[in-house]
């Protein structure tokens, strides 16, 4: 007999967004194609902010407002992900004090995910859990630049999603990379921060160099 409370728990996330599995972490791979097209056409494509702008370099505010603004910046967040071919994007990616990240993104395994996670958190791994993987790393607000950058190759985030329930994600791979780093956004954070001097400095240099393909907002 399964526990009363443990079922209310699991009948209100699934009066959520999208569809929770037996675990309680969202189905995020069914639909994608329809459910990411759907923002996208609502939404307005807005210029990336790189790094040196304020905005990036600080935690952002909560969501608590899911209303109409809203959801039209998640539509625009959407369309400006597609603009700048990227996987993930955070709110202030675009200017705006948020906790709010979007994604559309494949795992290791060529399955795509795609959602909406408002203030999440990471879940702290046990050791066993924390295998580490190297691969590169790259940022639409650090463009045209990549370095290797150590992360666990399997990550759960807790938030909320574009209606203000409570939802869990978890992904591995490549997606476990890109939940990581939108969080770290954020909180202030780009991954060439977690970078040695040398690197950083390398990443930045690489950026100087090149011209993104898409458009961004220059700073002062």
């Amino acid at each position: 007999m399964r526990n009363v409370m443990a079922q209310q728990d699991t009948d209100q996330q699934r009066a959520g967004v999208l569809p929770v599995d037996d675990e309680g972490y969202v189905i995020d791979t069914e639909d994608c194609e329809e459910r990411e097209a759907a923002w996208r056409e609502k939404g307005t494509s807005r210029p990336i902010t790189v790094v040196g702008n304020p905005v990036l370099h600080k935690e952002c505010q909560d969501v608590t407002d899911f209303g109409d603004d809203f959801q039209q910046l998640v539509a625009d967040m959407f369309a400006s992900q597609r603009t700048a071919e990227g996987v993930g994007l955070a709110a202030n990616q675009i200017g705006v004090d948020a906790k709010v990240f979007v994604y559309d993104c494949p795992d290791d395994e060529g399955v795509r995910h795609t959602g909406v996670v408002c203030n999440p958190k990471l879940v702290e791994l046990p050791a066993e859990k924390r295998r580490l993987d190297d691969s590169n790393e790259g940022c639409l607000s650090v463009p045209t630049a990549y370095a290797p950058l150590a992360r666990p190759d399997y990550a759960e985030v807790t938030g909320q999603d574009e209606k203000g329930n409570p939802i869990k994600v978890r992904g591995t791979g490549y997606f476990a990379r890109c939940l990581q780093h939108e969080t770290d956004h954020l909180y202030g954070y780009l991954y060439i921060d977690r970078l040695s001097k040398r690197e950083r400095k390398d990443a930045l240099r690489q950026m100087a160099e090149n011209e993104p393909r898409y458009p961004v907002v220059a700073n002062d």
